[in-house]
């Protein structure tokens, strides 16, 4: 492998890019919750978030830099495949990209990403430290969802807040796995329950002549969460990073699940994406 590919690779590597599916697919359900609008906004929102996903990787692991040189030396930065001044310079220039594209958008729309983009600094800066860690991480997604909704027609909806809530309690249950992803104490079963929160929404929400294909969605969507989480909870050889990018990849079908009304395209779309981040996680670690 040459330098410039190696180098690309560690790029990669840093920003996490197999998760960059679930930052699309949460654009894509907080725009359609909002009744869409202009492709070319819509475009503008994914790149912009992309950036903010790819800069807020980054700067991940240049906080983390300390601590992976003790517990995971093989990252870029203590494997010294990459100097940490570099990574702190890659993280904020994708981060002020990211919300400098936004602030294109409406006021609304410019107050959701300063606060998206302060969230995800506090996340970096002290997730190894503050036991809450995933509150925080569920609080970007939650932003993420409704700075997608403002960018619509109809603007955030009481059912883009709702099922943004839900997915922020998605993450804490996901965010709870991956702490002990290097761990090796026992696991509690209660903070999963928090994935299963969409579960819920998905059914009160469906009710009448939808409540059958409610009903299904979250039949296979529950079936993907308990085949993740056996890896991590009751499985012999435990495989907690399995889980946590399993689930992961989950988040594109918990977006399905809030915007479904039976379109075959729609369905088509975001299983598309759950599909691209299992293929992304083969070539680039989830975690």
């Amino acid at each position: 492998m040459s330098a410039a590919a190696r180098y690309l690779r560690t790029l990669l590597l840093l920003g996490r890019v197999s998760n960059l599916p679930t930052v699309w697919s949460n654009c894509l359900a907080g725009w359609m919750l909002a009744e869409g609008g202009a492709w070319g906004s819509f475009a503008l929102l994914c790149f912009a978030t992309t950036c903010l996903y790819i800069g807020g990787m980054y700067l991940n692991d240049a906080f983390d830099a300390q601590f992976d040189q003790q517990h995971r030396p093989e990252r870029p930065i203590p494997s010294k495949v990459i100097r940490v001044e570099a990574v702190w310079a890659w993280g904020f220039a994708w981060m002020g990209t990211g919300v400098a594209c936004l602030f294109l958008f409406s006021q609304t729309t410019i107050i959701f990403a300063l606060l998206l983009a302060v969230a995800i600094l506090v996340y970096d800066a002290v997730h190894k430290i503050f036991a809450f860690s995933p509150v925080l991480m569920a609080a970007c997604r939650f932003l993420l969802v409704l700075l997608a909704a403002s960018t619509g027609d109809r603007g955030v909806t009481g059912l883009a807040i709702w099922s943004a809530l839900v997915m922020a309690c998605y993450i804490i249950g996901l965010s709870y796995l991956a702490r002990k992803e290097t761990s090796v104490t026992s696991l509690r079963l209660w903070p999963c329950l928090f994935l299963a929160a969409p579960l819920v929404l998905a059914l009160v929400v469906n009710q009448g002549q939808h409540w059958l294909r409610g009903l299904m969605l979250c039949l296979l969507v529950g079936f993907w969460m308990l085949r993740c989480l056996r890896f991590a909870l009751w499985s012999s050889q435990r495989n907690v990073g399995f889980a946590v990018s399993g689930l992961l990849a989950g988040i594109t079908l918990v977006d399905l699940l809030s915007v479904w009304e039976g379109q075959v395209l729609v369905a088509a779309v975001f299983v598309g994406l759950f599909v691209l981040a299992l293929v992304f996680q083969r070539f680039v670690p989830a975690t």
